[in-house]
């Protein structure tokens, strides 16, 4: 068994925050492929189903977000099972809008759903990062991950709520980088053989407190990036068309 959490704060009230990006990952997973209704236990909502040969135990803490690791804690004490066997679905600042990155280990970088595992099972376990931008200047971050997404975000948020579910059966088998590649392929697919590009997400800007920029997001250890498209196996174009779409 695998134990996936998604991160975020309960009840409606919270429901469409940017900080709750991890419980959308799990919800959209568990409607597509069928699992369980969710009922309550480990202080928290869990659903259960199978992805591929393994099967899946999905949590989300209802113990709001800066206690994430009480719930997750107890549900790997009652089957048993070791951070190995522990992926974690959260918000990331540092990351662009859209983009998903994989990471094994390592720090909490501030986020307080990650201190609080950290405390519960250390540190050892696989975390999904998805990136929701950063707001500019510290003072903002509070604010705005506690506030909902955009309309002009839903469109991104959409296509990486696909890709994640899409490409689940590929995460829960070992194969991030075909997770990953699934996520691309929903947030910018590739060009069609009209030459036409798809959507693109939109970056994330800096707001006024001090004209700061946000800061670069930098790949750490162990982390994995979001692998480029690829190609569309229907693209029809012939050489000279393909090299002359590059110059457009």
């Amino acid at each position: 068994m695998l134990i996936w959490a998604g991160l975020g704060n309960p009840g409606t009230k919270y429901a469409g925050n940017r900080h709750n990006i991890g419980f959308m990952a799990l919800d959209r997973m568990a409607q597509d492929h069928g699992f369980s209704p969710w009922k309550r236990a480990f202080q928290g909502l869990i659903s259960e189903g199978r992805l591929g040969g393994e099967k899946i135990l999905l949590v989300k803490p209802e113990t709001f977000m800066n206690l994430s690791g009480q719930s997750v804690g107890e549900a790997m004490r009652f089957h048993k099972l070791t951070p190995a066997e522990l992926t974690v679905f959260h918000d990331e600042l540092d990351i662009a809008p859209g983009k998903v990155r994989l990471k094994e280990g390592g720090g909490h970088a501030g986020h307080n759903g990650l201190r609080s595992i950290h405390q519960h099972v250390g540190e050892a376990y696989a975390r999904v990062r998805l990136g929701i931008g950063h707001p500019g200047h510290k003072d903002k971050v509070a604010s705005y991950v506690l506030n909902d997404f955009a309309k002009a975000e839903q469109d991104w948020l959409d296509d990486m709520l696909r890709g994640i579910s899409e490409g689940a059966a590929d995460l829960a088998a070992g194969e991030g980088a075909k997770f990953l590649n699934k996520i691309a392929l929903r947030v910018a697919p590739p060009r069609s053989s009209t030459g036409t590009e798809g959507p693109k997400v939109p970056r994330a800007k800096p707001e006024a407190a001090g004209g700061a920029r946000p800061p670069r997001a930098k790949s750490e250890p162990g982390e994995k990036t979001v692998a480029a498209p690829a190609a569309s196996e229907d693209d029809t174009r012939s050489a000279l068309q393909k090299l002359a779409d590059r110059f457009r």
